[in-house]
């Protein structure tokens, strides 16, 4: 693969930030195009535009031409046929981020692969992208869209924890406060630092065997949802924690905003075979568990305490959850 030109649609999120570094340190030639409200690494060119605004869309990129487009920012079928209606004609590839919460819930069989069906009767975001990627398909079978999709799962870095409380969890390890952990504990959940993430998703630009395919980019790391809480306290440096468990839907009838992605999502064991991926980039696996990763989170945000966000209002709702949890016995 030679130097490519890519733009990135979004790029300075967890995920298409980590991808848009990869890219640059390959050597391609990396673009980003958004609204322009954080600041561009150095070595990426900035294209300022709001990318629901296709007159605007169409006047930042005039003249240009793309080895990829990398479409972070669609979640509904007629926010993607406005992009794909700007950047088909400018793109060698597009490619679409998924999701990997489009697979079945509640899941018949594990490891989920890519031909597991894609239904999510509890989660509209999964529900828009599976939308999303029908569309796709059909361009892809009847125009010869160039088209490949991808599929993460549960992706963090340096500045983003993944338990359901985030910083107030932390917080609350620190306060001698019991903590929140969903169903029983024992449910496998896969996480994927976006540092590793990012390896799979550029070797895949570029290349013609991704064309038409939609491939899930995870590692291959799925602790139980006990386990990554407790290397979380031990970052936080707390060796003694109290963890009380709680399912889902009584979490989700505490807070119904944390019902879908429980609900359609967290509360299932996700474990994934990667073996379609890793055959066209060999050279992804995971080189950051969650040891590792909380370790590298915690002490992030201890350096930058503007960042950690704890939440009085899930706070307050975490207590009411523990005493119900106990009162039930």
């Amino acid at each position: 693969m030679g130097r490519l030109r890519i733009l990135f649609l979004g790029g300075t999120g967890t995920i298409s930030g980590a991808c848009v570094r990869r890219a640059r340190d390959a050597g391609h030639d990396v673009t980003v195009l958004n609204r322009g409200n954080r600041p561009m690494p150095e070595g990426v060119r900035s294209l300022v535009a709001d990318v629901r605004d296709p007159d605007g869309l169409r006047a930042a990129v005039r003249g240009e031409r793309f080895d990829v487009v990398a479409d972070f920012l669609s979640y509904t079928p007629p926010q993607l046929a406005a992009s794909l209606d700007v950047f088909e004609p400018l793109a060698g590839q597009y490619v679409f981020i998924s999701t990997a919460s489009a697979y079945e819930k509640p899941v018949r069989r594990l490891p989920v692969t890519e031909s597991t069906p894609l239904r999510n009767p509890f989660w509209e975001y999964s529900r828009g992208k599976i939308a999303c990627e029908d569309l796709l398909v059909a361009a892809f079978r009847e125009r010869a869209l160039p088209v490949t999709i991808v599929r993460p799962s549960h992706t963090y870095d340096d500045a983003r924890l993944v338990s359901v409380g985030k910083w107030t969890d932390v917080a609350r390890l620190r306060a001698g406060k019991p903590v929140v952990v969903l169903g029983d504990g024992t449910s496998l959940w896969t996480v994927t630092h976006a540092d590793d993430f990012a390896v799979a998703f550029t070797g895949l630009l570029g290349t013609d065997a991704a064309i038409g395919e939609a491939l899930t980019i995870t590692g291959d790391h799925a602790p139980s949802w006990e386990q990554i809480y407790r290397w979380m306290a031990d970052a936080a440096g707390v060796s003694d924690p109290e963890f009380v468990h709680v399912p889902s839907e009584a979490i989700a009838a505490f807070r119904p905003e944390l019902g879908p992605g429980l609900l359609g999502d967290k509360s299932h064991s996700m474990v994934f075979d990667t073996t379609k991926v890793r055959a066209l980039v060999p050279e992804f696996r995971t080189t950051i568990t969650y040891d590792e990763g909380a370790r590298r989170t915690i002490a992030h945000l201890d350096r930058h305490p503007e960042l950690q966000a704890a939440d009085d209002t899930l706070d307050a709702a975490f207590d009411r959850m523990v005493s119900w949890a106990r009162s039930a016995g």
